[in-house]
C-alpha cells in the first residue's frame, strides 16, 4: 500500500529536470519563438486566467462528488469535505508516484482503511472502479464528439484522426475489459491465485503463511466487491447521477482549457480543438511512463496536437505552459497542502484516542 507520507528525492528532482529539458528542446526542434512565449505571457488577461485557476477547485469537487456518490450508495460513511480532500491527496499522490493510472486511487483505499478499517476495503475499491469506468466513458464520447465537431469545421488531419480512433478503441477495450472482470467473479479470483502461485515460486516456501493470508483477505474483499457492483447494478440513479457529475468535472476542466485561450487573446480555437487535444492528452498522461510531476510527454503531446490542428506554434506552446501550470502545479501545491493537513489531522486524533485510553 503506498505510503502516507511520499518523499521527494533527489531521483524525483532529477526525473523532474529530464521532463522540462525534454520540453524545452522539443521547443527548440519545433522552432518556436522563446522571447514571443514570454510577451505573450506577459500580456495574459489575467482577471480570465484567475478565473480559469478557481474553476480547478470546481473541477476537482464535481469529480470528488461524483465518486462520493457512489461510495455513499455502499453505506461507506464519509463525509463529502473528506471525499473532496482525498480526492487532493489522491491527485497528488498520482503526481509524485511515477504510476498515474492507480496511485491515487491506491491512496485513497489506504485513508479510508486507516479510518474504518479492512471490513470497507471491498466497497470502497468498487466504488473507485465504478468511477474509474464512467470516467474512461465521459473520456471516449469526448473525443468522439471533438472529433465529429473537427469534421463538421473542416477536414482532420489524419494524424489526429487516426489517434483518435486508436485512443477511442482503446479506451472501450479497457471499459470492456474492466467491466467483465466487475461482472465475472471466478475470472478475477483465478487471476488473484494465479497472482500469489507466481510469489509461491519466488518465495519457495518462505512466505506460505503470509501468503494464505493475503489469499484469503484478497478473496474476501473480491467477494465484496462483487456484491457492491451487483448493487450499482440495482441503483441507475445513483450510477446516472454520478456520470452526470463526472461530465461536468471534466466540462469544467474543457472550459479552463479554452479560457487560458481567451486570456491569451486567441479566439480562433474551436471546442472541437479542446476537446480533441486534451481527450487525447490526459489519455496519453494515464500511462505511468515513470517520470514524476507528469512533465515533458503530456506538455509535447499537447503543443504537438495544437500545432497539428492549426493553431500557431508560439500561442500552441504558451497555451500548454499556462495550461499545465494550473492543472498541474496549481494541483500540486493545492495537493501538498491538504496532504499534509489531512495527515496532521490524523496524527492528533490518534494521539486524542490515545490518551482518551489511558484516561
Amino acid at each position: 500500500m503506498i505510503s502516507a507520507k511520499p518523499k521527494i528525492t533527489w531521483k524525483t528532482l532529477l526525473m523532474l529536470l529530464v521532463g522540462v529539458v525534454a520540453f524545452i528542446l522539443y521547443l527548440f526542434i519545433l522552432r518556436v519563438d522563446i522571447p514571443e512565449i514570454i510577451a505573450k505571457i506577459q500580456r495574459v488577461n489575467m482577471p480570465l486566467y484567475l478565473l480559469a485557476a478557481s474553476l480547478i477547485f470546481v473541477e476537482m469537487f464535481l469529480y470528488s462528488m461524483a465518486w462520493h456518490t457512489l461510495l455513499s450508495s455502499l453505506s461507506v460513511k464519509l463525509s463529502a469535505l473528506k471525499s473532496y480532500l482525498y480526492v487532493w491527496y489522491g491527485n497528488f499522490i498520482d503526481i509524485i508516484i511515477p504510476a498515474e493510472s492507480i496511485s491515487g486511487e491506491i491512496s485513497r483505499i489506504y485513508l479510508i482503511t486507516r479510518e474504518h478499517g479492512n471490513s470497507v476495503s471491498g466497497k470502497v475499491v468498487a466504488s473507485l472502479v465504478a468511477h474509474r469506468l464512467i470516467s474512461m466513458s465521459v473520456g471516449a464520447a469526448t473525443i468522439v464528439a471533438g472529433t465529429i465537431m473537427l469534421l463538421t469545421e473542416k477536414s482532420v488531419d489524419p494524424l489526429v484522426f487516426n489517434l483518435s480512433i486508436f485512443v477511442t478503441a482503446a479506451t472501450i477495450f479497457f471499459i470492456i475489459l474492466l467491466a467483465i472482470l466487475c461482472i465475472k467473479i471466478s475470472w478475477t479470483l483465478k487471476i488473484i491465485g494465479s497472482l500469489i502461485k507466481v510469489f509461491e515460486l519466488i518465495g519457495g516456501g518462505r512466505w506460505e503463511r503470509k501468503l494464505e493470508k493475503a489469499k484469503e483477505d484478497a478473496f474476501n474483499i473480491v467477494r465484496i466487491f462483487h456484491d457492491s457492483i451487483k448493487e450499482y447494478a440495482r441503483a441507475p440513479r445513483v450510477v446516472v447521477t454520478s456520470i452526470f457529475l463526472s461530465a461536468f468535472s471534466w466540462l469544467s476542466y474543457l472550459t479552463i482549457c479554452y479560457i487560458v485561450f481567451l486570456a491569451m487573446g486567441f479566439r480562433e480555437t474551436s471546442l472541437g480543438i479542446i476537446f480533441v487535444t486534451q481527450s487525447i492528452t490526459t489519455a496519453i498522461k494515464s500511462i505511468p511512463i515513470g517520470v514524476p510531476f507528469e512533465v515533458g510527454l503530456p506538455e509535447i503531446t499537447m503543443t504537438t496536437l495544437y500545432v497539428v490542428l492549426g493553431i500557431p506554434s508560439d500561442v500552441s506552446a504558451t497555451a500548454t505552459f499556462l495550461t499545465r501550470i494550473l492543472s498541474l502545479w496549481l494541483k500540486f501545491f493545492a495537493g501538498f497542502l491538504i496532504q499534509q493537513w489531512v495527515e496532521i489531522s490524523a496524527i492528533k486524533a490518534s494521539l486524542k484516542a490515545a490518551k482518551a485510553d489511558k484516561g
